[in-house]
């Protein structure tokens, strides 16, 4: 109880300080045709909260389809797509505008969204058909809706854009699709409920998270088959890959740690604790920090990944789940689920260890149940004309 009051009363201090440090300091000069958004899926508000990390105010509140729960950004075109797992459909959030230009239909209970690297195709699983729909990004029509296991809850596409990895919940498998063919090349039987994915970089081998048996699967998708199950800690929810490839960060959620994995020889090289209920990680792009969402203990521990230990932990708003880095590595975004609010965490010395390289900055309101976040950064295409 008194960790609890001790947080609730040093947050709005904090957060006071780091808006008073960041007020006093000259702001980025960014190019007038500059843009850099979060966007926010609120759960329960059936909207979209975007916030502009120029200034982070909210600059925008979008309305979408219902029950919003994934939310992915299009590297090659100014566009948001946002799975509205109640109404079966994905909205199109033009990032120029902030508006929705096209509402698309795919099959019952949708989660999340995965965007080919080229930027032309996006697949989403449909955890109630047991398919995953194929959504062609320039006419925004579905291709396809390809037969998967039981129960997917996520399908991801490799790098190479030639493989779609899903994740079947109901009978513990993994479908991989033949991207070029839409069609189903293969069915892995994994291990109990998999759930998230992770892809290396050279497309060569998939992991997967099995919350139900505390393990996570490598597979390989030259040959489409099951390499290793290795074996984590209770309940691994997440999977936080270096960009490098070389190691794969799990959270596991109900042993309170971080499982590392080396991937090029599929051995977990440790185990440690993190904080309560760890539930999302993510890696900066310098392979150097990650940072881990505790869930339970409404904390962000900062883990050295060359020292091999937590360096910071980070009290934040309720119950943190999803986390996003801005564009310049710079600002940590944290959505607190319970509290409906989004908490931005300053790096002020990058690649420096003291108390002070971390700083709250400001907790900015979201909408009810806020549950994913995705960060998009970009060039007014005819900023000419504005």
């Amino acid at each position: 109880m008194r960790k609890v009051l001790l947080i609730v009363v040093l947050i709005p201090i904090f957060t006071a300080l780091g808006w008073w440090y960041f007020r006093q300091r000259p702001m980025p000069a960014y190019s007038p045709a500059y843009r850099e958004y979060a966007y926010i899926t609120n759960g329960k508000s059936n909207t979209v909260t975007v916030i502009d990390l120029r200034s982070f105010q909210i600059a925008k509140t979008i309305k979408v389809g219902s029950e919003p729960t994934g939310a992915a950004a299009n590297d090659k075109k100014n566009e948001i797509y946002v799975v509205n797992s109640a109404s079966d459909n994905v909205s199109v959030i033009d990032a120029e505008r902030n508006e929705v230009v096209a509402t698309i239909g795919v099959h019952d209970r949708p989660y999340f969204i995965s965007v080919s690297e080229d930027g032309k195709r996006a697949y989403v699983a449909n955890s109630r058909s047991n398919n995953v729909s194929v959504i062609d990004l320039e006419t925004r029509t579905v291709l396809s809706n390809v037969r998967v296991g039981i129960g997917p809850g996520l399908a991801r596409v490799s790098p190479d854009g030639k493989t779609v990895v899903a994740s079947n919940r109901g009978d513990g498998t993994v479908s991989l699709i033949d991207a070029e063919h839409l069609r189903l090349r293969a069915t892995v039987a994994a291990c109990a409920e998999p759930t998230d994915i992770a892809i290396l970089p050279d497309s060569s081998k998939v992991f997967v998270a099995c919350s139900g048996s505390a393990q996570v699967a490598s597979i390989d998708l030259k040959n489409d088959k099951l390499l290793a199950l290795l074996d984590v800690g209770k309940t691994p929810v997440n999977l936080a890959l270096k960009p490098d490839g070389g190691e794969l960060m799990v959270c596991n959620f109900d042993s309170d740690s971080i499982s590392i994995i080396e991937t090029t020889t599929n051995e977990v090289a440790g185990t440690y604790l993190i904080g309560t209920r760890p539930s999302r990680g993510v890696v900066t792009a310098d392979n150097s920090r990650l940072y881990v969402s505790n869930f339970g203990s409404n904390t962000v521990a900062v883990y050295d990944i060359d020292q091999g230990k937590v360096i910071g932990v980070l009290p934040v708003g309720n119950s943190p789940d999803g986390l996003a880095l801005s564009q310049n590595q710079n600002y940590l975004l944290v959505l607190d689920s319970e509290s409906g609010d989004i908490t931005v965490i300053q790096k002020r010395k990058p690649k420096t260890i003291e108390p002070s390289e971390y700083s709250l900055l400001t907790m900015i309101p979201a909408g009810v149940q806020p549950n994913n976040i995705v960060v998009k950064a970009f060039v007014l295409r005819h900023a000419a004309k504005r």
